[in-house]
């Protein structure tokens, strides 16, 4: 059951999302990526407050995603990226972005905070943080 509102163009834009925020990282990479787009639909805090579809979250601006900059974002989304977007939709989450809100590339270690955020844990290439359950209760 799904955790929150979409239509398959939904599906489509968080499926060429994951894909083009890690691809490199694997399934499980895109995974986490989705993780963090429905976490900021759920959100409704911080930096997400009246974020409230998949429009609104991947086209934030400021505070969105780089990819959305990216002509490889803009290509048609393949049949298993979108099997992969469901599985988020439908609120299967991966540790370490569970209840993130925000991930980065950094050049080397992932640091403790970012904007005031405790990292959450690192998947191969990215750092996840995640806000305090008191901060953002809805992604928990």
């Amino acid at each position: 059951m799904a955790v929150i509102a979409f239509t398959e163009k939904d599906v489509d834009l968080l499926a060429r999302l994951m894909r083009a925020e890690a691809e490199g990282e694997g399934q499980l990479g895109m995974l986490m990526v989705g993780n963090v787009g429905v976490n900021r639909i759920l959100a409704n805090c911080l930096d997400f407050k009246d974020i409230r579809t998949m429009n609104q979250m991947v086209f934030q601006n400021p505070g969105g995603f780089e990819a959305t900059q990216k002509g490889y974002f803009y290509q048609r989304a393949r049949e298993s990226e979108k099997r992969l977007a469901r599985r988020t939709i439908n609120g299967e989450r991966f540790h370490p972005a569970t209840n993130s809100l925000w991930f980065f590339k950094p050049q080397g270690n992932c640091p403790a905070q970012w904007f005031n955020q405790w990292n959450s844990g690192r998947f191969k290439s990215h750092c996840f943080y995640s806000p305090t359950q008191s901060d953002c209760p809805s992604v928990f």
